[in-house]
């Protein structure tokens, strides 16, 4: 263990938290993917190895992340940018269809679909720390500072709600706390927080899944049961939020063991909307508790490195970064146990996945890149306060 510890660099608190949370994750995903084996006619060990596979290959991409100097990804994220953009509305014109929304790719050959969004959430956080970081000593100018960082924050914005709303503000709160820090000038953040509210309402009242939508929040303050004029039951709206519930309440203090869990018979999506509440439920409120103090204890680590950073444009990539996984699982956890609308986001790194995994590695790694770079700073530091005690000796000597 030591040697490994000795390849990995970087914040070693993240690395046990990401291998913990993977532990977990292949944990909870095989004891929760039963149903869907049995509709698809699989078995479950298949899923389970396919998810080992991604994890792993999450991995190689975190350690390969971390390894390349965070400096490098301020030119990658210029290309991602451009990349990103077109991608997204390629993906709303002509992608792949999932539950009646067009949020993938299908990767041609290998037949595997592609969630453009995961990348999106990379491509922004990345260049919004290299545009405030470039751009400090100008930061209150609207034409060179404000619109070309808005302009990015608006595109991604738009092109992704369409689709999937709540990873758009998920999205849209990260790049504000990014402004906020970034020194942007509070009559510009409140120009922004009002563009948004109004880009939101226009997506809602306006875009392809407004109904959807709609009826999720509609959902989230239905409180009684709703009949028609016949006095007939109506479809419960609340089904996933409610049945979550019942896992989250019958788990209790301890749970009822791994591999125990009952609503995930129930649940459409246990093994990633609501995995939270089938750990809730296995685990116990005990076991949901040091879940939710893992990825606490992430952001925290996030939060030590943006303090010790010696440069800008790093500090604002493990802020950016760590916010953004941190609000994410946050935001799952919420929805879990009934504290926000179904929104369909997975828990990072838990719930089973492809490309939400490998892109929150790749996220992972660069907060890492940064944190390595305050090391080998730190030891250059270390190794220059021995010498220079050293060089004044042998100067004194010869004289």
């Amino acid at each position: 263990m030591e040697y490994i510890f000795s390849k990995l660099k970087g914040d070693k608190w993240i690395w046990i938290i990401v291998i913990l949370l993977s532990i977990w994750s292949l944990l909870a995903v095989y004891s929760s993917v039963g149903t869907l084996a049995y509709k698809e006619g699989k078995g479950t060990e298949m899923y389970l190895f396919k998810h080992l596979f991604i994890v792993v290959a999450g991995l190689g991409l975190m350690y390969l992340s971390h390894k390349l100097d965070y400096r490098y990804y301020a030119g990658i994220s210029k290309l991602l940018m451009l990349i990103t953009i077109p991608l997204l509305l390629y993906t709303l014109l002509f992608g792949s269809k999932v539950n009646e929304a067009s949020r993938w790719l299908t990767i041609p050959i290998i037949n595997q679909t592609f969630q453009t969004s995961d990348l999106a959430k990379l491509a922004l956080i990345t260049f919004l720390a290299r545009m405030l970081s470039r751009k400090q000593e100008e930061i209150k100018d609207v034409k060179k500072s404000f619109i070309p960082i808005m302009g990015a924050v608006c595109a991604v914005f738009v092109l992704i709600a369409l689709a999937n709303l709540s990873t758009a503000l998920m999205l849209f709160g990260v790049s504000v706390l990014l402004l906020m820090i970034g020194r942007i000038d509070f009559k510009q953040i409140a120009v922004v927080c009002l563009g948004g509210a109004v880009l939101l309402t226009l997506v809602m009242l306006l875009g392809p899944r407004r109904g959807t939508y709609i009826s999720r929040i509609q959902g989230f303050f239905q409180t009684e049961e709703v009949h028609d004029s016949k006095g007939s039951f109506q479809e419960d709206k609340n089904f996933q939020a409610n049945n979550a519930k019942i896992a989250i309440a019958t788990g209790e203090m301890f749970g009822k063991g791994v591999g125990n869990s009952v609503q995930r018979n129930v649940l459409p999506h246990p093994y990633s909307d609501f995995i939270f509440a089938i750990i809730i439920e296995e685990y116990g409120t005990i076991g949901g508790a040091v879940l939710l103090f893992l990825y606490i204890a992430l952001m925290y680590r996030c939060i030590r490195i943006v303090t010790l950073s010696p440069r800008a444009f790093g500090a604002f990539l493990a802020a950016g970064l760590g916010f953004s996984l941190t609000i994410q699982a946050l935001a799952n956890m919420a929805v879990a146990v009934g504290l926000g609308p179904v929104t369909g986001v997975p828990l990072p790194l838990v719930s089973m996945g492809g490309t939400s995994i490998l892109f929150t590695s790749v996220a992972l790694g660069i907060i890492l890149s940064v944190s390595r770079n305050i090391e080998e700073l730190k030891h250059k530091e270390e190794l220059d306060v021995v010498k220079k005690p050293a060089a004044r000796k042998v100067v004194v000597g010869t004289i």
